[in-house]
């Protein structure tokens, strides 16, 4: 890197760091109770604008668009919210209906890219990557609406089913096994978003020290490697 390029770099670090600076600033200032007491992650390019309340040990992970304009949003608690999901509201519909969105505790939401507009989904649901669900739409405590799917306006998915196509239509029943992957599922994903929560505070150049000390002496952190899935050899001496 030649002594222009070093200079950008630097720049652009300050500005970075300003900048997170100001986001901490931010939140302190919005008050003690969502910076402290609320304790939901909001991943860099994530947004939430407008009337939106997010609980306890929720994630929204990266790229993802939460917006209260019009109506609320209102999400529990242990929930995640996954990259490049959609989450909107409706005013009103053509029979007058208000629409806020809002999400209980313990849900799995997008599995990437999903679409919630103006609708309820229940403690301990499971939405599928790319899945839509429109205005009145109901999943209840442990449904889960799969991959894919497009739920039309004013259906309700059952506890305990499985529904998927376009339009979503019921397919199953869920097994055991499976109502009980989608708690560990939202479990997974708090505990995930801390330490996503962690690397994004890191600074370029700690990022870049601890990136040669893990290639020089293979350093092993058994419960950040198990997040990554990644499985460590010490080299010969």
């Amino acid at each position: 890197m030649g002594t222009l390029g070093k200079a950008i770099y630097t720049v652009g670090f300050w500005i970075r760091e300003t900048g997170q600076a100001l986001d901490r600033l931010g939140c302190r200032l919005q008050g003690n109770y969502y910076f402290q007491e609320q304790q939901c992650i909001c991943c860099p390019s994530a947004s939430m604008i407008g009337d939106v309340q997010v609980g306890r040990g929720s994630s929204i992970w990266y790229g993802c668009v939460l917006r209260g304009d019009v109506n609320s949003i209102r999400v529990g608690s242990g929930t995640n919210i996954q990259d490049n999901s959609l989450v909107h509201v409706a005013k009103s519909n053509l029979a007058g209906k208000v629409f806020p969105t809002i999400i209980g505790d313990n849900v799995t939401v997008g599995e990437h890219s999903a679409v919630l507009h103006g609708c309820t989904v229940e403690d301990e649901a499971f939405v599928g990557m790319g899945a839509t669900l429109l205005d009145g739409v109901v999943v209840e405590k442990n449904g889960m609406v799969a991959a894919g799917a497009l739920v039309r306006q004013n259906t309700r998915i059952p506890s305990g089913e499985v529904w998927g196509g376009n339009p979503a239509r019921f397919l199953r029943k869920l097994t055991e096994e499976e109502i009980a992957f989608i708690s560990e599922s939202a479990a997974n994903y708090t505990n995930l978003a801390q330490v996503h929560a962690a690397e994004n505070t890191k600074a370029f150049d700690q990022i870049d020290l601890e990136k040669a000390l893990r290639k020089k002496f293979a350093r092993r952190d058994e419960e950040y490697d198990s997040m990554l899935g990644v499985v460590r050899e010490v080299p010969p001496s």
